[in-house]
């Protein structure tokens, strides 16, 4: 897949001087380190996961977007409260199509907004006390939440709270399951750095904290229990992945954080596979649990029908032939609806060209899905935040010539598109609405711009009808960029 050529590669390395010439020198070859012609055997590296240059813009976010926003926030039963400034935590809340069962202010607190709201005079005398009150009114007013997790914003580093001291007080006094998690935003160079330290807290205040038979004295595990990590259910994606895997024989006996019961998350220590689904936000618990309790993990990608069914026999390597024939028998199953939906959708999106630029592992996922299966070619993908193992990663499976950019400027993305007119954009919301006025085709791939669930074969179903849509609408063809115009006006 990754040897064939979407680009010449002399033509793309001449797109990205001119691109870059419009910078300041010292700016145009600390960029230039960033962003590359992509050789499938990786010869072609890019650098990452560094601090972004002053005056470049990123679409990057920040450590305590990393932690409270991506994870943290998404954990239905504990009380999320952002202690600081009540700006963070407001643009922090509700950013996400994070789907949850349960009753809203009972055992579901996704959807709320809670912060200590910061004023001068806690940074001069500080907010412990204050955190420790709003703590006990927030459990008076919800008796059933499981507990509550503290996320520290910027001036609560700056002067010290300590919120580690707070929670261990307050586990004490309510009994309650309370979490630090010391991520001020101008902690590291992106929010990267906040999954990390999620990943930490729920190791150390949970998972080893804690044992599943102190909470179920009844629970036994079995030999077909796994860990499903690291997806974060957009539109009810993990929803989709945790039927198949019961479909298949297995029992996943935790999940972080799909919908998740927290109270089950110290059985993972007990697991016989992770499945990591994110491997960039969430890799750091499953090496944790590898090297601790010597449970495997795999990385898989469920974004597509190919992708999914490759996935499914990694996974069923790790067990038993019962498991295995299972896989092969949901295969089989489910082939013939696979392949009608690529008999309708992939002779209407063969050869259209795709650029893409995500958080997370989507720019490599989303990549080999509209590849693999519909027939799409991608001429440039690239990450927000990656570190240097996701670009290893993306190589081999993006095709010879494709530009690969790491923390790409607007500029630097609208350049690229204007030359290479792609038929479709995938990005986030901040580049949206810019390419859909250029009279680009665009989907929001962050959170499946407000449909989805886009894993496994239903999912399949999905992504293909709204690449389809995107890219064969009506409405693009009354629209036309603005090169296009130039031309025809001569």
């Amino acid at each position: 897949m990754g040897k064939r050529q979407v680009l010449d590669p002399s033509f793309a390395a001449k797109l990205i001087e001119e691109t870059l010439s419009a910078y300041p020198e010292k700016t145009r070859k600390e960029r230039a380190k960033h962003i590359t012609v992509n050789d499938p055997e990786g010869k072609n590296k890019v650098i990452s996961n560094v601090k972004c240059r002053p005056g470049v813009l990123s679409s990057r976010g920040c450590t305590y977007a990393g932690c409270k926003g991506v994870i943290v926030g998404q954990i239905k039963g504990m009380i999320p409260i952002s202690h600081g400034p009540v700006g963070c935590g407001h643009y922090s809340w509700a950013t996400r199509r994070n789907y949850a069962t349960g009753k809203r202010g009972l055992n579901n607190f996704v959807t709320f907004h809670f912060t200590t709201f910061y004023q001068e005079r806690d940074i001069v005398y500080g907010g412990d006390k204050k955190l420790s009150k709003a703590l006990d009114e927030l459990f008076e007013m919800f008796p059933l939440a499981q507990g509550a997790d503290i996320l520290s914003e910027c001036p609560v580093g700056l002067i010290g709270d300590d919120i580690t001291a707070v929670s261990r007080r307050k586990e004490e006094e309510t009994g309650r399951w309370i979490v630090p998690y010391n991520c001020e935003g101008f902690r590291g160079v992106s929010q990267s750095l906040g999954h990390h330290i999620a990943n930490d807290m729920f190791r150390d205040w949970i998972i080893e904290k804690h044992d599943p038979k102190e909470l179920d004295p009844d629970w036994e595990p079995s030999p077909y229990d796994v860990l499903y990590l690291g997806d974060y259910n957009i539109g009810g994606d993990g929803w989709e992945v945790l039927k198949i895997l019961k479909a298949i024989g297995l029992r996943v006996i935790a999940r972080i954080p799909t919908d998740p019961n927290i109270w089950d998350w110290p059985k993972a220590k007990y697991a016989k596979l992770t499945i990591v689904h994110c491997a960039r936000s969430t890799q750091y618990l499953a090496k944790s649990l590898e090297k601790k309790h010597g449970v495997p993990y795999y990385e898989s990608n469920f974004i597509g029908a190919s992708n999914t069914f490759e996935s499914l026999r990694g996974i069923a390597e790790f067990f038993d032939d019962t498991i295995k024939e299972n896989v092969e028998k949901f295969i089989e199953r489910w082939t013939p609806f696979v392949e009608k939906v690529k008999e309708e959708y992939r002779p209407r999106l063969e050869g259209k060209k795709v650029m893409l630029y995500v958080g997370g592992l989507r720019p490599r996922h989303v990549a080999e899905a509209l590849e693999k299966d519909l027939g799409m070619v991608v001429l440039g993908t690239g990450y927000e935040f990656a570190h240097d193992d996701d670009y290893e990663k993306t190589y081999p499976k993006i095709g010879e010539g494709a530009i690969i950019y790491d923390d790409v400027s607007q500029y630097e993305l609208d350049r690229f598109v204007e030359a290479l007119k792609p038929d479709l954009v995938g990005s986030g919301v901040k580049e949206k609405y810019v390419f859909q006025k250029m009279g680009i085709p665009f989907r929001q791939m962050h959170s499946w711009d407000y449909s989805g669930p886009y894993h496994g074969i239903f999912g399949f179903l999905r992504l293909a009808r709204d690449m389809d849509m995107a890219v064969n609408g009506a409405p693009w063809k009354l629209l036309k960029a603005p090169w296009k115009k130039e031309v025809e006006n001569g």
